[in-house]
């Protein structure tokens, strides 16, 4: 009796896929094989596509190289392997790994920086993150975060907050009588204020119309409940 024998080949693993969207293409790079594997199926890719006109319109791609961090040499060989088909071009080349330079930066700008001191008139304090301020900002004083500014004392200069676009940023003091106050690009001049002792424990934040609130300072777990990053309690 003869025996049959069924030979199944084995499918070649695909490194390189890519998908289109209504704003372009996505191209997706397998963050495990070799790099010089990866170049050479994205250049047999291209070349095979039948979609991909010599003669149409640009077309904006979008690489995610995973878990993979391409150097910029790397990175330069990717875009001019896609450039060699003229209507394609990459627009970002976006990773899950963030290189030592970006991880320093976002510890900066999320970790919360301590003072105790006074603020005087013609001095400025900076933060990269949050300011969380022991002490007192007098008039002509200014203090300026990229985060959120919390003041135990009084305000009674100039604070800016989320100076770098943070539009969730609130400013808060124990004595709320500024200059001026601002977050990102809005800003609001306080009038003079008769009886100090009413505006204590404030909070200055902007709604979801884009304008500068004041609020009781008991009341920011409600505006921003995301500044909260202990869990459990009562």
């Amino acid at each position: 009796m003869g025996i049959e024998v069924n030979t199944v080949k084995a499918q070649k693993k695909q490194h390189v896929t890519i998908k289109g969207t209504k704003d372009g293409l996505t191209l997706y790079l397998d963050d495990e094989c070799s790099y010089e594997t990866l170049i050479l199926e994205l250049e047999e890719m291209l070349s095979s596509k039948q979609y991909v006109q010599e003669n149409g319109p640009l077309i904006g791609v979008i690489v995610k190289s995973g878990r993979r961090l391409l150097t910029d040499d790397q990175e330069q060989t990717v875009k001019t392997v896609i450039r060699k088909k003229k209507t394609l071009f990459v627009e970002t080349i976006e990773s899950d790994v963030m290189t030592k330079a970006e991880a320093m930066k976002l510890k900066k700008e999320t970790e919360v920086a301590k003072a105790a001191r006074i603020v005087r008139s013609g001095q400025v304090l900076r933060a990269e993150g949050d300011l969380l301020l022991i002490g007192d900002v007098n008039p002509g004083g200014t203090v300026i975060a990229n985060g959120s500014i919390y003041i135990l004392g009084a305000l009674r200069g100039t604070a800016h907050a989320g100076c770098s676009g943070n539009t969730r940023a609130i400013i808060a003091a124990s004595v709320m009588a500024p200059a001026q106050l601002r977050i990102h690009e809005s800003h609001s001049q306080s009038p003079e204020r008769v009886r100090e002792e009413e505006h204590g424990m404030e909070c200055v934040y902007i709604d979801e119309e884009g304008q500068m609130k004041h609020d009781r300072l008991q009341n920011v777990m409600h505006i921003r409940p995301d500044l909260t990053t202990l869990e459990g309690g009562m």
